[in-house]
Protein backbone atom coordinates (compact mmCIF):
# COMPACT_ATOMS: atom_id res chain seq x y z
CA UNK A 1 0.00 0.00 0.00
CA UNK A 2 1.23 3.38 -0.74
CA UNK A 3 1.77 5.58 2.47
CA UNK A 4 3.05 8.93 3.46
CA UNK A 5 6.11 9.22 1.74
CA UNK A 6 5.45 7.26 -2.06
CA UNK A 7 2.17 9.71 -2.10
CA UNK A 8 4.42 12.49 -1.47
CA UNK A 9 6.53 11.69 -4.32
CA UNK A 10 3.23 11.21 -6.47
CA UNK A 11 2.12 14.59 -5.03
CA UNK A 12 5.36 16.04 -6.33
CA UNK A 13 5.62 14.13 -9.76
CA UNK A 14 2.19 15.44 -10.87
CA UNK A 15 2.90 18.75 -9.87
CA UNK A 16 5.74 18.50 -12.63
CA UNK A 17 4.24 16.99 -15.32
CA UNK A 18 0.44 17.53 -14.68
CA UNK A 19 -0.26 21.16 -12.90
CA UNK A 20 -0.88 23.46 -16.00
CA UNK A 21 -2.48 20.97 -18.20
CA UNK A 22 -6.39 21.34 -19.16
CA UNK A 23 -8.37 18.04 -18.44
CA UNK A 24 -9.23 16.65 -22.21
CA UNK A 25 -11.09 13.67 -20.47
CA UNK A 26 -11.93 11.01 -17.93
CA UNK A 27 -12.80 7.84 -18.32
CA UNK A 28 -14.17 5.09 -15.77
CA UNK A 29 -13.30 2.21 -16.27
CA UNK A 30 -14.76 0.72 -13.09
CA UNK A 31 -17.57 2.30 -11.97
CA UNK A 32 -17.77 1.14 -8.52
CA UNK A 33 -14.45 3.05 -7.79
CA UNK A 34 -16.92 6.41 -7.98
CA UNK A 35 -17.79 6.77 -4.59
CA UNK A 36 -19.24 10.46 -5.43
CA UNK A 37 -21.98 11.23 -8.08
CA UNK A 38 -22.26 14.98 -8.20
CA UNK A 39 -20.16 16.30 -10.34
CA UNK A 40 -19.69 13.94 -12.45
CA UNK A 41 -16.55 13.04 -13.65
CA UNK A 42 -17.21 14.50 -17.04
CA UNK A 43 -17.35 17.95 -15.11
CA UNK A 44 -14.06 18.05 -15.12
CA UNK A 45 -13.20 18.32 -18.83
CA UNK A 46 -12.00 21.54 -20.14
CA UNK A 47 -10.61 22.58 -16.63
CA UNK A 48 -7.18 23.21 -16.15
CA UNK A 49 -4.99 21.21 -12.94
CA UNK A 50 -3.82 24.37 -10.53
CA UNK A 51 -2.66 22.27 -7.70
CA UNK A 52 -1.69 19.01 -6.46
CA UNK A 53 -1.82 18.62 -2.39
CA UNK A 54 -1.84 15.77 -0.06
CA UNK A 55 -4.06 14.48 2.65
CA UNK A 56 -2.71 11.29 4.55
CA UNK A 57 -2.59 8.97 1.82
CA UNK A 58 -4.89 10.81 -0.95
CA UNK A 59 -4.27 12.56 -3.68
CA UNK A 60 -6.38 15.81 -4.03
CA UNK A 61 -5.95 17.48 -7.77
CA UNK A 62 -7.47 21.06 -7.84
CA UNK A 63 -9.20 20.96 -11.10
CA UNK A 64 -10.37 24.74 -11.40
CA UNK A 65 -12.14 24.81 -8.17
CA UNK A 66 -13.50 21.51 -7.89
CA UNK A 67 -11.04 18.33 -6.54
CA UNK A 68 -10.31 14.82 -7.65
CA UNK A 69 -9.57 12.80 -5.16
CA UNK A 70 -7.88 9.48 -4.89
CA UNK A 71 -7.04 6.92 -2.62
CA UNK A 72 -5.13 4.15 -4.06
CA UNK A 73 -5.97 1.51 -0.96
CA UNK A 74 -3.64 -1.49 -0.90
CA UNK A 75 -3.44 -2.58 -4.02
CA UNK A 76 -3.86 0.88 -6.22
CA UNK A 77 -1.67 2.48 -8.71
CA UNK A 78 -0.98 5.41 -10.87
CA UNK A 79 0.53 4.79 -13.83
CA UNK A 80 2.12 8.21 -15.75
CA UNK A 81 2.41 7.93 -19.71
CA UNK A 82 3.25 10.54 -21.82
CA UNK A 83 1.56 9.32 -24.55
CA UNK A 84 -2.03 7.49 -23.90
CA UNK A 85 -3.41 5.42 -26.59
CA UNK A 86 -6.15 7.10 -28.12
CA UNK A 87 -8.25 3.75 -27.48
CA UNK A 88 -11.21 4.16 -25.25
CA UNK A 89 -11.56 2.21 -21.92
CA UNK A 90 -14.02 -0.41 -21.70
CA UNK A 91 -15.65 -0.66 -18.38
CA UNK A 92 -15.36 -3.47 -16.43
CA UNK A 93 -12.06 -4.48 -18.93
CA UNK A 94 -8.92 -4.81 -17.50
CA UNK A 95 -7.34 -3.78 -14.62
CA UNK A 96 -7.81 0.33 -15.42
CA UNK A 97 -10.38 1.53 -12.86
CA UNK A 98 -10.26 5.51 -14.32
CA UNK A 99 -8.13 7.20 -16.78
CA UNK A 100 -7.23 10.81 -16.73
CA UNK A 101 -6.13 12.35 -20.35
CA UNK A 102 -4.69 15.63 -20.75
CA UNK A 103 -4.22 18.56 -23.18
CA UNK A 104 -0.44 19.24 -23.45
CA UNK A 105 -0.60 22.04 -26.26
CA UNK A 106 3.14 21.29 -26.94
CA UNK A 107 2.81 17.95 -27.88
CA UNK A 108 3.48 17.37 -31.27
CA UNK A 109 0.50 16.46 -34.62
CA UNK A 110 0.07 12.54 -33.57
CA UNK A 111 2.23 12.54 -30.63
CA UNK A 112 -0.63 11.34 -28.46
CA UNK A 113 -1.84 12.92 -25.19
CA UNK A 114 0.19 12.60 -22.23
CA UNK A 115 -2.56 11.41 -19.03
CA UNK A 116 -2.82 8.64 -16.31
CA UNK A 117 -4.50 5.84 -15.18
CA UNK A 118 -5.41 4.53 -12.05
CA UNK A 119 -4.94 0.89 -11.66
CA UNK A 120 -5.86 -2.09 -9.25
CA UNK A 121 -4.84 -5.37 -9.07
CA UNK A 122 -6.36 -8.61 -6.94
CA UNK A 123 -9.67 -8.98 -6.28
CA UNK A 124 -10.16 -6.74 -3.03
CA UNK A 125 -11.56 -3.75 -4.62
CA UNK A 126 -10.93 -0.54 -2.39
CA UNK A 127 -9.28 2.11 -4.56
CA UNK A 128 -11.83 5.29 -4.47
CA UNK A 129 -12.24 8.43 -6.28
CA UNK A 130 -14.13 11.48 -5.36
CA UNK A 131 -15.04 15.04 -7.60
CA UNK A 132 -15.92 16.67 -4.54
CA UNK A 133 -15.88 20.91 -4.81
CA UNK A 134 -14.18 20.51 -1.36
CA UNK A 135 -11.45 18.06 -0.22
CA UNK A 136 -13.01 18.26 3.23
CA UNK A 137 -16.11 16.77 1.84
CA UNK A 138 -14.16 13.37 1.78
CA UNK A 139 -15.18 11.42 4.77
CA UNK A 140 -11.71 9.53 5.11
CA UNK A 141 -10.16 13.19 5.21
CA UNK A 142 -12.26 15.34 6.78
CA UNK A 143 -11.45 12.44 9.98
CA UNK A 144 -7.89 12.22 9.21
CA UNK A 145 -5.61 13.00 12.07
CA UNK A 146 -2.19 15.54 12.27
CA UNK A 147 0.42 14.98 9.46
CA UNK A 148 3.75 13.10 11.89
CA UNK A 149 5.53 15.64 9.38
CA UNK A 150 3.50 19.04 9.59
CA UNK A 151 5.04 22.00 11.03
CA UNK A 152 2.85 21.72 14.08
CA UNK A 153 3.21 18.24 15.25
CA UNK A 154 6.17 18.28 17.79
CA UNK A 155 7.56 15.60 20.72
CA UNK A 156 4.32 17.21 22.59
CA UNK A 157 1.76 16.98 20.15
CA UNK A 158 2.91 13.34 19.93
CA UNK A 159 2.61 12.72 23.64
CA UNK A 160 -0.51 13.86 23.92
CA UNK A 161 -1.73 11.37 21.32
CA UNK A 162 -0.37 8.47 23.02
CA UNK A 163 -1.67 9.64 26.74
CA UNK A 164 -4.68 7.55 27.78
CA UNK A 165 -4.47 5.46 24.75
CA UNK A 166 -5.15 1.94 25.68
CA UNK A 167 -4.23 0.75 22.55
CA UNK A 168 -0.93 -1.51 20.76
CA UNK A 169 1.50 0.97 19.55
CA UNK A 170 1.49 -0.47 16.14
CA UNK A 171 -2.00 -0.03 15.78
CA UNK A 172 -2.39 3.39 17.22
CA UNK A 173 0.48 4.31 14.56
CA UNK A 174 -1.23 3.07 12.00
CA UNK A 175 -4.96 4.54 12.96
CA UNK A 176 -5.79 7.40 10.47
CA UNK A 177 -7.75 9.39 12.79
CA UNK A 178 -5.03 9.65 15.23
CA UNK A 179 -1.78 10.17 12.80
CA UNK A 180 -2.37 10.25 9.03
CA UNK A 181 -0.03 8.87 6.45
CA UNK A 182 1.26 6.02 8.27
CA UNK A 183 0.81 2.60 7.13
CA UNK A 184 1.80 -1.23 7.84
CA UNK A 185 5.21 -0.53 6.61
CA UNK A 186 6.62 2.58 7.64
CA UNK A 187 4.43 1.67 11.06
CA UNK A 188 7.49 -1.75 11.39
CA UNK A 189 10.06 0.95 10.41
CA UNK A 190 9.34 3.54 12.73
CA UNK A 191 9.00 0.98 15.79
CA UNK A 192 12.10 -0.90 14.77
CA UNK A 193 14.30 2.21 14.75
CA UNK A 194 12.56 3.42 17.86
CA UNK A 195 13.14 -0.12 19.62
CA UNK A 196 9.96 -0.56 20.82
CA UNK A 197 7.64 -3.86 20.59
CA UNK A 198 4.71 -3.20 18.38
CA UNK A 199 2.56 -4.97 21.12
CA UNK A 200 3.66 -1.68 23.64
CA UNK A 201 0.80 -0.38 24.91
CA UNK A 202 0.62 3.51 24.21
CA UNK A 203 -0.31 4.96 27.08
CA UNK A 204 2.65 3.24 29.06
CA UNK A 205 5.33 4.89 26.91
CA UNK A 206 7.96 6.44 29.29
CA UNK A 207 9.50 9.62 28.55
CA UNK A 208 12.48 8.46 27.10
CA UNK A 209 10.57 5.90 24.31
CA UNK A 210 7.94 8.82 23.82
CA UNK A 211 11.45 10.60 22.70
CA UNK A 212 12.36 7.68 20.61
CA UNK A 213 9.43 7.45 19.14
CA UNK A 214 8.93 10.94 18.17
CA UNK A 215 12.39 11.03 16.77
CA UNK A 216 11.86 7.50 14.73
CA UNK A 217 8.94 8.87 13.54
CA UNK A 218 10.61 11.70 11.86
CA UNK A 219 13.80 10.25 10.97
CA UNK A 220 12.24 7.52 9.43
CA UNK A 221 9.27 9.25 6.77
CA UNK A 222 11.49 12.25 6.73
CA UNK A 223 14.27 9.80 4.90
CA UNK A 224 12.07 8.19 2.96
CA UNK A 225 10.37 11.72 1.45
CA UNK A 226 13.62 12.42 0.69
CA UNK A 227 14.52 8.95 -0.73
CA UNK A 228 11.35 8.86 -3.12
CA UNK A 229 11.59 12.67 -4.35
CA UNK A 230 12.17 13.17 -7.76
CA UNK A 231 11.66 9.52 -8.67
CA UNK A 232 9.08 8.58 -12.04
CA UNK A 233 6.05 6.59 -10.38
CA UNK A 234 7.31 3.52 -11.63
CA UNK A 235 9.90 3.37 -9.75
CA UNK A 236 8.39 4.48 -6.13
CA UNK A 237 7.05 0.68 -5.56
CA UNK A 238 11.12 -0.55 -5.91
CA UNK A 239 12.42 2.37 -4.18
CA UNK A 240 9.94 1.69 -1.09
CA UNK A 241 10.95 -2.11 -0.57
CA UNK A 242 14.45 -1.42 -1.06
CA UNK A 243 14.75 1.12 2.08
CA UNK A 244 13.04 -1.06 4.63
CA UNK A 245 14.79 -2.69 7.30
CA UNK A 246 12.33 -4.71 9.04
CA UNK A 247 8.95 -4.35 6.91
CA UNK A 248 8.77 -7.68 4.41
CA UNK A 249 12.29 -8.66 5.30
CA UNK A 250 11.10 -12.19 7.39
CA UNK A 251 13.99 -14.61 7.75
CA UNK A 252 16.34 -11.76 7.15
CA UNK A 253 19.23 -10.60 9.33
CA UNK A 254 18.32 -7.65 11.39
CA UNK A 255 20.94 -4.59 9.97
CA UNK A 256 21.46 -3.30 13.48
CA UNK A 257 21.67 -6.18 15.31
CA UNK A 258 22.59 -9.13 13.07
CA UNK A 259 19.76 -11.00 14.54
CA UNK A 260 16.88 -12.55 12.63
CA UNK A 261 13.40 -10.48 11.67
CA UNK A 262 10.41 -12.25 12.84
CA UNK A 263 7.19 -12.03 11.41
CA UNK A 264 3.28 -12.27 13.54
CA UNK A 265 0.98 -12.68 10.87
CA UNK A 266 -2.65 -12.15 11.26
CA UNK A 267 -5.98 -12.76 8.78
CA UNK A 268 -5.11 -9.89 6.16
CA UNK A 269 -1.55 -8.69 7.29
CA UNK A 270 1.50 -9.26 9.22
CA UNK A 271 4.16 -7.65 10.94
CA UNK A 272 7.88 -7.63 11.06
CA UNK A 273 10.20 -6.91 13.96
CA UNK A 274 13.55 -7.58 15.70
CA UNK A 275 13.46 -9.49 18.94
CA UNK A 276 16.64 -7.94 19.67
CA UNK A 277 16.29 -4.57 19.38
CA UNK A 278 12.37 -4.37 20.33
CA UNK A 279 11.43 -6.98 22.58
CA UNK A 280 14.33 -7.68 25.02
CA UNK A 281 15.18 -10.83 22.68
CA UNK A 282 11.53 -12.48 23.63
CA UNK A 283 9.72 -13.68 20.48
CA UNK A 284 6.16 -12.55 20.03
CA UNK A 285 3.65 -15.12 19.37
CA UNK A 286 2.75 -15.73 15.62
CA UNK A 287 -1.37 -15.37 16.41
CA UNK A 288 -3.88 -13.05 15.92
CA UNK A 289 -4.01 -10.98 19.61
CA UNK A 290 -0.15 -11.81 20.13
CA UNK A 291 1.19 -11.36 23.26
CA UNK A 292 4.87 -12.04 24.67
CA UNK A 293 5.55 -15.55 25.12
CA UNK A 294 6.27 -16.23 28.96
Amino acid sequence: MPELPEVEALAGFLRERAVGLVIAGVEVGTINVLKTFDPQPSALGGMTIDGVARHGKFLDLDVGGLHLVFHLARAGWLRWSDALAATVIRPGKGPIALRVRLADPDALDGAGSPGFDLTEAGTQKRLAVYVVRSASEVPGIAALGPDPLGPGFDREALAALLAGKRQQVKGLLRDQAVIAGVGNAYSDEVLHAARLSPFAIAATLQDGEVDRLYAALREVLTSAVAAASGKPAKELKDAKRAGMRVHARTGQPCPVCGDVVREVSFADSSLQYCATCQTGGKVLADRRMSRLLK
